[in-house]
Order: C-alpha cells, then structure tokens, then sequence
C-alpha cells in the first residue's frame, strides 16, 4: 500500500520533533505512527511478528500491537520503558534469537550508536525470515541532528560540542561521539544495503523529507547533511 509522504507528513513529523524534550510522547507517538505506515507499505503487520532493536519508547509498542503485529521490543536497558512491559534485553549485536525467527525487524535511530553498524545490521537480516522485511534508519553524523543533544555545534567537532553542553548544561551529555554515538554516514548505510548478498533493498530515503526530495541521495556531500536520518528497507531473500 502506498500513501502520500508530501511536504504536510513532513511538517507535522519536524513539529512534533521540536517538542521531544518537553512532550516525547508527543513526538514519538507521530513517530511510531508514521513507522507503522512505512511497515504497511511493503506487508500488512497484522499477524507478523516484529522485532524492534533499540525499542525504547513505549509508543512503538503502543504503535504496532494496534496495528495487530506481534510485538518484541528488545534494547540493552532495562529500564526503558518499552521492554517493562515485557520485551528482551540483549545488545544489538548479539540477538538471543534464531535465524529465519521473526518476519520483521524494524529498528528505529539505533544504528549511530554501535561501533560497528555493519556487523549490527547482518545480525538483523540473520533473524529475519526468507521474504521477510528489515527497516532500518538512522540518523548520520553530518545531519543538523548528527550530534544528537549536541547539534548542531559537533559540526565544529563531536569534542567541542561535547565541551560546550557541559559548560552550558553542567553536566555531561547522554551521547559522546567514540562511546555512545559514532560517526555513521549516509554513505555506509546506502553501500551496505546495496553491497548485501542475502537480501534485496527495496527502498532508501529521508525519512522525514517528502518524496520530491528523495534525489539528494544521489549526490554525495549533500545527502550527509541534508538526508537528517535515512531509512533503509530490505527484503531477505
């Protein structure tokens, strides 16, 4: 099924991100929203089983179990609250599951905090099912969100970015590049999904952005800084 990613999708989903500080609800619930949109265009998630790597907040749970999926939430803290209401903990990189288990695995802005996003990513298709879906997005180091609570000052550097949050904040930020956020490109992302042997990539966009802007990723340099975050969608063969 397809639906309209225009300009209005985008507006509302930059909207709702300005408020993810004070009203994360707010934010996440269009996210997981808009995540369940993004499943449906390839597979209705009614009776799939979905595991989210990374889940974190508790409205992609919320998200997908209304769309009628099977919901597994896994993430390596267990305290977030997606995985207390009954979910996995386990570190992305070494999934307690099976090969060919689950039909889908979404991930949503996981991928820029592992060292080694590719081995994460052949982790993911490992799991999933022949013919099943892995969605995959993340945000890329150069995007005016690169450095998450230090945007957009890590594009002076990820250490004077740091330097300054500290100063202003009085105490140290949640990511810090080289140990819980890692420079990932646009460029690693779109070479691993093309590169792959076991699976067929079926989509790669901006997330956010509306379709008429989906060309930026053709032009390297551009597409580091205005991709934001890029989604990948790959079918396992």
């Amino acid at each position: 099924m397809t639906r309209p990613r225009d300009v209005r999708r985008s507006v509302h989903l930059f909207r709702s991100f300005l408020v993810e500080q004070t009203q994360p609800e707010v934010f996440y619930g269009a996210l997981a929203q808009d995540s369940v949109a993004d499943v449906r265009e390839w597979i209705d998630p009614k009776g799939q089983t979905v595991l989210d790597v990374g889940a974190g907040p508790a409205e992609f749970a919320q998200a997908f179990r209304a769309a009628g999926a099977h919901y597994i939430p896994l993430d390596h803290d267990p305290g977030v609250a997606s995985v207390q209401g009954g979910g996995i903990v386990a570190e992305a990189g070494q999934l307690p599951l099976a090969d060919n288990s689950v039909d889908i695995v979404f991930s949503s802005n996981l991928w820029e905090h592992v060292a080694d996003p590719r081995a994460v990513a052949d982790e993911f298709l490992r799991v999933v099912r022949p013919g099943g879906l892995l969605l995959l997005s993340y945000t890329n180091w150069l995007s005016p969100w690169g450095g998450h609570e230090t945007s957009p000052w890590h594009w002076l550097g990820g250490e004077f970015a740091v330097r300054r949050y500290e100063r202003r904040e009085g105490h140290a930020p949640k990511n810090r590049v080289g140990s819980t956020l890692f420079k990932v490109s646009v460029a690693t992302g779109l070479d691993w999904a093309r590169t792959q042997q076991a699976a067929d990539l079926l989509a790669a966009r901006p997330r956010y952005l509306p379709d008429t802007l989906r060309w930026v990723l053709t032009v390297p340099g551009l597409r580091e800084i205005v991709t934001w975050n890029l989604l990948l969608v790959l079918r396992k063969r």
